[in-house]
């Protein structure tokens, strides 16, 4: 049975449209919590999903990668080559990544499909995301204590057409999960 095969099998059998929902955005604007709170969303309505996230990957998967630009690439690089994993397995993969330019967004792209890849702009000022930063990661990285800091002393490159934009400055946690639902959904429900 071909790859194509088994994913069908799969998504039929486990009722929905396996995609790699990407969240995209600065540090603190809010992709893990968004990122979690679908994903408890999605399972409570019967989605097969799975969160993977920076502090997660980094502790397992790419805990041998530090973060210059070309091991900041090849944790997307894995990232991307887990989900399509995932995918061709019929499950839903949510990431809240920086993933910081167009070109490691390209790269994920490529990997996964662009057919497979729904990206997720999550914007909100830095201001905002340093207000939010418990764990001073800002502080630091403008005291220089953190270099090359994505937002700070690193550039972060505003999404050029992603599928869907999420402002989270302005709306609690709850309604911003509660918009993000409203559009994810009709994508990945099956239609048999």
């Amino acid at each position: 049975m071909g790859k194509t095969g088994y994913r069908q099998i799969m998504e039929k059998r486990l009722g929905q449209k396996a995609r790699v929902i990407w969240l995209t955005g600065l540090p603190c604007s809010g992709k893990t919590t968004l990122g979690s709170g679908l994903e408890k969303a999605l399972l409570d309505e019967g989605f097969h999903v799975k969160l993977l996230d920076g502090d997660v990957t980094r502790k397992g998967l790419c805990s041998d990668l530090g973060f210059s630009a070309r091991d900041r690439e090849e944790n997307i690089r894995r990232v991307a080559e887990i989900s399509k994993l995932f995918v061709d397995s019929g499950i839903i993969t949510i990431n809240a990544f920086i993933t910081p330019t167009e070109r490691l967004r390209e790269l994920a792209r490529e990997i996964i499909g662009s057919d497979n890849l729904v990206s997720i702009y999550v914007n909100a000022p830095v201001e905002v995301c340093e207000a939010r930063d418990v764990k001073g990661m800002y502080r630091k990285a403008r005291s220089g204590e953190i270099l090359d800091f994505t937002g700070v002393s690193a550039p972060f490159e505003i999404p050029l057409s992603p599928d869907y934009r999420i402002d989270t400055a302005f709306l609690a946690p709850e309604q911003n999960i509660a918009e993000l639902l409203e559009f994810i959904v009709p994508i990945i429900k099956f239609e048999a």
